[in-house]
């Protein structure tokens, strides 16, 4: 079981800025909670995702010594691939691509064609500098764009994916749109359709609804499941302050309920717990 911890999504929609050493502080105590992954900055465009300008400058300030979780950071083109691939530190690079087109020009602002010939260079980059591109399918659930959408749709993507050589691919339910039926359908789907790729999952939930949605993912095999303490971030343009990303705090108890060892330190989780707070509030 892989859990990715995602301050970066978490911190991203905030108005006020989040000083540098604030997020270095905060991201070092979830480096010593034991997440498989750190989803922890990003390198686009300052003026697009202006709370993340500062990504280099945090990481710099970065205790990796003593944990053995490692680093992601979301990129939206060649050049943020480059930029990011200068840093041994990080392992993965994050790539947005929507399978709706609405989405993908709001996003990136290009079109699918070329997003998928970004992704092409992008693991050409990663190949030479010795990191894992993670795909992540927006919008992976249905859109609200009026775009075409079906389960076969994100299915024909993967094919595409898996011909470019990509390993890691996350679902994602942008807008909150996921329920059980969907997720188990295309979970159950693309992991023995595609033994060579690792499938997860990144769901966004209203409270009521996310254990149901856990639930499915793990009963159709997906073994890598994004959160955010306390569900903070989100989508904008789902316009429902409810629909949050994933609350690992949920991920922790529903996968210890079921009886498994997540080899988390507790105490570390919880002063992580108790800071965010004043990190997101």
């Amino acid at each position: 079981m892989k859990l990715i911890e995602c301050p970066r999504d978490a911190m991203q929609g905030l108005k006020q800025f989040v000083p540098t050493q604030t997020k270095a502080d905060y991201l070092n105590m979830l480096l010593q909670v034991g997440f498989d992954t750190l989803d922890f900055g990003s390198f686009v465009s300052a003026k697009a995702i202006p709370q993340m300008r500062d990504t280099a400058a945090v990481l710099a300030r970065l205790n990796l010594d003593n944990t053995t979780s490692k680093l992601l950071a979301i990129i939206a083109n060649v050049r943020g691939a480059q930029e990011g691939a200068k840093h041994p530190e990080i392992t993965y690079l994050g790539f947005p691509l929507s399978v709706s087109e609405t989405f993908q020009q709001r996003n990136t602002n290009k079109s699918i064609a070329s997003a998928l010939q970004q992704v092409a260079q992008i693991q050409e980059i990663c190949s030479r500098q010795g990191k894992t591109q993670v795909i992540y399918i927006s919008m992976g659930f249905g859109n609200p764009y009026g775009d075409p959408w079906s389960a076969e749709q994100v299915i024909r993507f993967v094919e595409e994916l898996q011909q470019l050589d990509v390993k890691i691919v996350s679902l994602s339910d942008t807008i909150g749109v996921s329920n059980p039926e969907n997720i188990t359908y295309l979970f159950s789907q693309l992991i023995p359709a595609f033994p060579g790729i690792e499938f997860g999952a990144h769901l966004h939930t209203t409270p009521d609804t996310w254990e149901e949605k856990v639930k499915a993912a793990y009963a159709a095999g997906c073994r890598r499941f994004d959160g955010a303490i306390r569900g903070f971030g989100g989508c904008p343009m789902a316009k429902d302050e409810l629909v949050g990303n994933m609350p690992t705090e949920n991920l922790i108890a529903y996968f210890e309920n079921i009886g498994l060892n997540l080899n988390l330190n507790k105490e570390a989780f919880q002063k992580a717990l108790a800071a965010s707070g004043a990190v997101f509030l």
